[in-house]
């Protein structure tokens, strides 16, 4: 036993030494306030942002009348369902060209792909099926937290966002956010505790390298759950001067972005062209029993997902609340709470397949959205 301790303090030890954090540039409250990002200043808002601030950003073009707006949450490996559920709609001859995507966490994930259309689907396929996002999950682990010694430091995620999100895909975002097409994704700033909003396709419009590395630091952030995975810093500049700011998990503040705060939770109403919202959850909405062993992964895996659940349900509230206000369209899915996941382990891609199947047959046999949240009884 004492040889064993020792072994362990003595690898810990140089575990340490060599994934040393490195200090940060510190900064001020004022400075925090709204930093220029790439010399920028139009390429996020934040979600608790008042109303008025928005007239300085396009809105997304409306098609056939409608902004047809898709809001895809956070849900760890339950993305999967949000990915099958995109691609049965594909096959199905159902699926909207949306106006907007908007994405969270594992939805951030999705995003990039559903913004782009059913071009994309073998890509969406792919990444919750084929072993590669349980292989991503399986090999994090809490003691990750500790390698940040640079601002990319997650190199397992960011290998695979450079996979997928490549200089081609990129080009094609561009393409589409010039034509008025709007792609968001929302980060947590642990610095500030505000969420940012960041315009992926306008990011994606500038065609620079230093553009290019911003997109992929963004979506890495948005997908980086806390003690899993290490944060992102994000260099910006608030007069003349610059440093970085801390990003993790969109979750963390907001497990699904479908309007800003001033809309949402202040009873204001959204100019312009009628709304048709899509609203995905890569969750069940009931409680879930479940019993959870004493590791580290899956108590964190659960931990979030909790308190995911908790969030997701008032803000779909929220969110009809103000669909019916406003007289626009409300389409809500999410995973069926008959889903057997008691024994499952979600981190497996056995589960992630019978998921992916799930959301796919339920888009496939048309039982995809439903127009109104589930009654408080049935919570």
């Amino acid at each position: 036993m004492t040889t064993l301790r020792s072994r362990y303090m003595s690898w810990a030890a140089s575990f340490l030494a060599t994934y040393r954090p490195r200090p940060r540039t510190s900064y001020s409250a004022a400075e925090a306030v709204r930093p220029n990002v790439l010399d920028l200043s139009n390429l996020r808002y934040f979600a608790d942002d008042p109303g008025g601030s928005f007239r300085r950003f396009r809105p997304p073009i409306a098609i056939d009348g409608r902004i047809a707006y898709l809001s895809l949450s956070g849900g760890g490996a339950d993305g999967a369902f949000g990915a099958g559920a995109l691609v049965g709609l594909s096959e199905a001859g159902t699926r909207p060209v949306f106006s907007a995507v908007s994405g969270v966490s594992t939805g951030a994930l999705i995003a990039p792909f559903a913004f782009l259309g059913s071009g994309y689907d073998r890509m969406l396929t792919e990444l919750y099926t084929s072993g590669i996002a349980a292989s991503l999950i399986n090999r994090a682990g809490p003691l990750s937290i500790l390698a940040t010694s640079g601002a990319f430091a997650n190199n397992r995620l960011r290998d695979l966002i450079n996979v997928y999100i490549d200089d081609a895909l990129l080009g094609a975002i561009a393409g589409e956010s010039a034509k008025g097409r709007v792609l968001h994704v929302l980060t947590t700033s642990l610095d500030t505790q505000r969420a940012s909003v960041w315009n992926l396709g306008r990011i994606a419009e500038l065609g620079t390298p230093e553009a290019f590395d911003l997109f992929r630091r963004v979506l890495t952030a948005s997908a980086s759950i806390p003690v899993l995975y290490p944060p992102v810093l994000i260099p910006v500049e608030a007069d003349g001067k610059r440093f970085e700011e801390m990003h993790v998990d969109g979750s963390v503040t907001f497990p699904i972005h479908t309007l800003p705060e001033a809309f949402l939770f202040r009873g204001r109403n959204l100019p312009g062209p009628p709304l048709a919202l899509y609203v995905l959850i890569n969750n069940k909405l009931r409680h879930d029993f479940k019993v959870i062993p004493v590791e580290a992964r899956s108590i964190a895996a659960r931990s979030a997902s909790t308190l995911i659940k908790m969030q997701t349900r008032s803000t779909i509230f929220e969110t009809f609340n103000f669909a019916r206000r406003n007289s626009f369209l409300f389409n809500l899915s999410h995973i069926d709470d008959t889903f057997p996941t008691e024994g499952a382990d979600e981190f497996s891609t056995d589960y992630m397949r019978a998921l992916f199947a799930h959301g796919y047959e339920r888009a496939q046999s048309q039982r995809l959205w439903v127009d109104e949240p589930p009654s408080e009884a049935l919570l």
